[in-house]
């Protein structure tokens, strides 16, 4: 039984390295604008879960292929503040706003995940759900908000910060699961593998 992860990012691979499981990464190519797009008014939690959903059906087949007996985990992670969902800024420019309008506020970093079991290549059970963290974020200067853009790291990650790296030093606190503001929940995870039936250890 291997642990597939659908996802690209390498936060949610080492916190699951850390965690004991050493998963088998697939990326999914997920159009996530069109994903998006196709839902009626959906809630934070329900944009997260879909795009997880997206994320680890898009990688479904060939997984089936190669791992017939195996657990797909798919993930997303958004930002809310101030009334609206963000995801990465992609932009210098997007970065820059982005962190002047979240300096000295709270938002709610929102991580969804899909659970796939598969048994002989066929799906036998499937599992998902959000994980809602709050995030102070402290109030860096324009200098370190030039210098931290710069090393691109906030132009590829949920919300234009990170936990576990460069960005932790301008957040002031969490209320809730950091492994889920790192990327991937491994509170809602295990959830998750207990629906399909199975337990963490499985894995290790």
């Amino acid at each position: 039984m291997r642990l597939v992860l659908a996802s690209a990012s390498p936060a949610r691979l080492s916190v699951l390295r850390a965690a004991g499981v050493e998963p088998v990464v697939r990326i999914s190519g997920v159009d996530e604008d069109a994903v998006a797009a196709a839902l009626v008014d959906p809630t934070p939690g329900d944009l997260v879960t879909a795009l997880a959903v997206a994320k680890a059906e898009a990688v479904l087949d060939a997984v089936a292929a190669e791992h017939p007996d195996s657990v797909i985990v798919g993930c997303d992670s958004m930002l809310a503040i101030g009334g609206e969902v963000v995801g990465k800024p992609h932009t210098p420019e997007a970065a820059r706003e982005r962190w002047r309008r979240m300096a000295g506020r709270s938002g709610t970093l929102l991580t969804g995940h899909a659970v796939l079991r598969l048994t002989g290549g066929e799906v036998v059970a499937r599992a998902s759900g959000s994980e809602p963290t709050t995030v102070r974020f402290g109030s860096p200067t324009e200098e370190e908000v030039e210098a931290y853009v710069a090393t691109g790291e906030p132009l590829a990650v949920a919300g234009g910060f990170t936990l576990d790296g460069l960005g932790g030093w301008f957040v002031d606190g969490i209320d809730g699961d950091p492994s889920s503001v790192i990327g991937i929940s491994l509170p809602l995870t295990r959830k998750l593998l207990q629906v399909v039936g199975l337990g963490v250890p499985t894995f290790w």
